[in-house]
């Protein structure tokens, strides 16, 4: 099992949006960087999300994701109506890819970028330093401290 965070600015897409979206479960669309794709081709199912709140102050990790559909082509590429648009990936060669994602358990606290910042062990978190990428690896002593300042352990959540 494998561990990533994803981004997401709330007045675009929140934490209680995927509570509330069908099954708790949503596409995971428009990543547009290749990194960050890459980051999505190699998410497993099963494998755990922090999902973060970005563009707000502060900015939180507010729970827990699973993978639940690996990557698969990202149609909205496809669209010329859609922000998501690319001219270059066609439905013969997708250039993007989307995974889906279901809720699976809240933070108790919410845990701030700042807060990472300052927590010993995660100075060298990919969104501390590499802030923009929207789709990032989180190692599992990261992701273990993470959880703790969120007020979680392991044994507190089935996905």
């Amino acid at each position: 099992m494998a561990y990533w965070l994803v981004k997401s600015e709330p007045e675009s897409f929140s934490w209680e949006d995927l509570k509330s979206s069908p099954r708790r479960t949503t596409c995971w669309e428009g990543v547009r960087n290749y990194q960050a794709r890459n980051h999505l081709r190699a998410m497993q199912r099963g494998d755990l999300v922090l999902f973060y709140h970005s563009a707000v102050k502060p900015q939180v990790i507010t729970g827990i994701a699973t993978v639940v559909r690996e990557a698969y082509p990202d149609h909205f590429a496809w669209d010329s109506a859609s922000p998501y648009y690319d001219a270059k990936s066609t439905p013969e060669n997708p250039a993007w890819v989307m995974v889906d994602i279901r809720w699976c358990a809240d933070f108790k606290t919410p845990v701030s970028l700042d807060q990472i910042k300052r927590t010993p062990g995660l100075q060298e978190m990919e969104l501390v330093r590499k802030g923009r990428l929207s789709v990032q690896s989180v190692k599992p002593a990261e992701w273990k401290t993470v959880l703790r300042l969120g007020g979680l352990s392991p044994e507190d959540f089935t996905c």
